[in-house]
């Protein structure tokens, strides 16, 4: 059984947190990674943690409900440029939609469901960054390690 990391973040540079800095929550060792990442790297201006609210309507039961993507940050690029991110950290196989099954077991049904979920709240984290000149990415195992 694998390990289930979460916790609070300790930034040492506390002014680059966009929220409190005393209160960034990590839900994953993925995440925690980022957060260190974000912290440490002198090209990244400001980040933040779950601290943007993104209404979206789920497929599942046809109501509307909020999604806080895991990161939003800002940073600087090689031009002197300033770039904005909304950051979602995921398992590369919960990018992907589940393959077809031919019998519909309670873990395939599960599968759809979370990607129907997941594309949900991912189009409208693209209208959202659309709208406001920012880049929606999903971060996944192969681009942490």
């Amino acid at each position: 059984m694998a390990k289930y990391y979460q916790g609070k973040f300790k930034p040492k540079n506390p002014d680059k947190y966009k929220g409190d800095p005393t209160n960034i929550i990590y839900r994953s060792s993925w995440e925690l990674k980022v957060l260190m990442y974000f912290d440490a790297h002198p090209d990244v201006l400001e980040y933040s943690s779950e601290e943007i609210i993104i209404p979206y309507r789920s497929p599942i039961d046809n109501r509307i409900h909020r999604y806080y993507p895991d990161f939003f940050m800002r940073r600087k690029d090689k031009d002197g440029k300033t770039k904005a991110f909304l950051i979602e950290v995921k398992p590369k196989a919960q990018t992907v939609p589940p393959k077809v099954q031919t019998k519909a077991t309670k873990r395939y049904i599960n599968e759809v469901a979370t990607w129907g979920v997941n594309s949900a709240k991912w189009k409208m984290a693209e209208q959202y960054c659309a709208d406001r000149g920012w880049e929606f990415i999903k971060i996944t195992e192969d681009d942490l390690f």
